[in-house]
């Protein structure tokens, strides 16, 4: 699937385009690797990357959303040089994604500031279809 494809034109109130949109109802995931979709193996222990088994939850739903037409990248604090590890453990399990984004910051406590809708959803140890809540969050003044 040609994610570019799917994308739709959209413009500002001054009629100048600006940055396309997903088609209505689909969703960019961006899933993190370790202790979300496998236990959390840290970049300095490499070998591990090949041989931890996924969490089947995990492999079930983004499966099931790869199928419904979401946009599914990883997003990963692991280096450019665990690409070939990484691509190689996600085949062999039999996730189905569109790409991977590589050397996500280390250390949690993530803040993204972003000017499309962002929403973030923390994973407690097990992959189910996401329900809605009302939280707190939060956002610039005015």
């Amino acid at each position: 699937m040609d994610i570019n494809k799917e994308l739709k034109e959209t413009f500002n109130e001054k009629g100048e385009k600006i940055s396309p949109v997903l088609p209505e109802g689909t969703k960019n995931y961006l899933i993190d690797i370790d202790g979300t979709v496998c236990d959390d193996v840290p970049n300095e222990e490499p070998e591990r990357m090949g041989t931890v088994e996924p969490y089947p939850d995990a492999l079930e739903i983004l499966n099931k959303w790869y199928d419904e037409g979401h946009i599914i990248f990883f997003f990963t604090s692991r280096t450019e040089a665990h690409r070939a590890i990484t691509e190689e453990w996600l085949n062999k399990h039999g996730f189905k994604y569109h790409g991977m984004l590589m050397g996500k910051p280390r250390g949690g406590n993530y803040h993204w500031i972003d000017n499309h809708m962002v929403r973030a959803t923390r994973f407690k140890g097990k992959f189910t279809d996401l329900v809605v809540k009302q939280k707190s969050i939060e956002v610039f003044k005015g």
